[in-house]
């Protein structure tokens, strides 16, 4: 059942445009890195590095290791912990999805090579699980030698830095989706079984309504029903589903269902009809009233914006569940 419903979660979430770098710092060196709209990532190909984020203890990466920002949190990275900082704005004043950029820093010491990235995603998959993972995720080297294809397009990605060849742009953008989609997949398979994501998948009852409900949203599900599917009364169910997943289930399904009809609406070019079906709503008229209270536009606008989008006249759009959607 993990597996399965991990699969279900990870799978729809796709890149809108990466921002790549190739790091050489000699010691010492130290860089802060404010809070950022997109997911990062820090390969070790060469070195160490430390990392600090506020109120935690400082992780130290080594030669092949991962750590995986999945929320794009504020942080710091220098040489060792507690080094002197310069912000990453002076050194990479803009980073625009596509981009790519070579850095030199720091002194004389002992050098460190990072491949960094900032990996945009289409926030519109995200799934609430998404939303409870911690702020840092690590595979060190030897967990990395556990997944070979992980490890083995993070090692093309650092050694084939300068790609040439036609197509490169959406060579590098489908490589970093692949290394995003697999740290993911591998980086919830090593936490600890106490973090609230795991306990939720692996709570029988909970993962039972998550997979259903990230895999049969279409139906017309109720908190009873829901409860039926689990084997929990109606209120033993809503409160152990609240205290695992972070939000009421009726909520978390209407994230999953708004979550779908964002990607049909971008992706396909089915009726607003069509699309209510498909995402479990009897009536066109209820869809636009949820998907209006959703995202704050209307199916007909957040297409269009969209469409905008693809052709570079229009800003990206509002993240998912930005707006409330209903708590029960």
């Amino acid at each position: 059942m993990k597996g399965d419903l991990l699969s279900a979660l990870l799978a729809p979430l796709r890149l809108e445009g990466v921002f790549h770098s190739r790091w050489q710092a000699g010691a010492p060196w130290g860089i802060a890195g404010e809070g950022e709209d997109c997911a990062l990532l820090h390969y070790v190909h060469d070195g160490t590095c430390a990392v600090e984020l506020p109120g935690a203890e400082p992780v130290l990466l080594r030669a092949g290791d991962l750590a995986v920002f999945p929320h794009g949190s504020a942080h710091r990275l220098g040489d060792r912990p507690g080094r002197p900082t310069v912000p990453l704005a002076s050194v990479l004043p803009e980073r625009p999805p596509g981009g790519m950029s070579t850095v030199e820093l720091g002194g004389p010491g002992e050098r460190t090579v990072l491949l960094c990235g900032g990996l945009h995603y289409d926030r519109a998959a995200v799934s609430p699980l998404y939303r409870v993972l911690p702020p840092v995720l690590v595979l060190d080297q030897a967990a990395l030698e556990g997944h070979g294809l992980l490890r083995d397009v993070l090692g093309r990605l650092a050694n084939e830095w300068h790609l040439a060849e036609g197509g490169a742009t959406l060579v590098t953008l489908r490589a970093f989706e692949l290394v995003f989609v697999l740290a993911l997949r591998a980086a919830v398979g090593e936490l600890a079984e106490g973090s609230a994501i795991l306990r939720a998948l692996h709570h029988p009852a909970i993962g039972t309504a998550l997979h259903v409900v990230q895999t049969r949203f279409a139906e017309p599900w109720t908190v009873e029903s829901l409860a039926a599917q689990a084997g929990l009364s109606r209120s033993a169910f809503a409160s152990t589903f609240r205290e695992l997943v972070g939000e009421a289930p009726m909520r978390h399904l209407t994230a999953r269902r708004m979550q779908e009809a964002a990607r049909l609406l971008s992706d396909t070019g089915l009726s607003h009809s069509r699309i209510s079906e498909r995402v479990g709503y009897e009536s066109t008229v209820g869809f636009h009233l949820a998907f209006r209270k959703w995202y704050g536009v209307t199916p007909g606008d957040y297409r269009r914006r969209w469409s905008q989008t693809l052709r570079g006249t229009a800003p990206m759009r509002k993240e998912a569940g930005q707006l409330s959607g209903p708590n029960d």
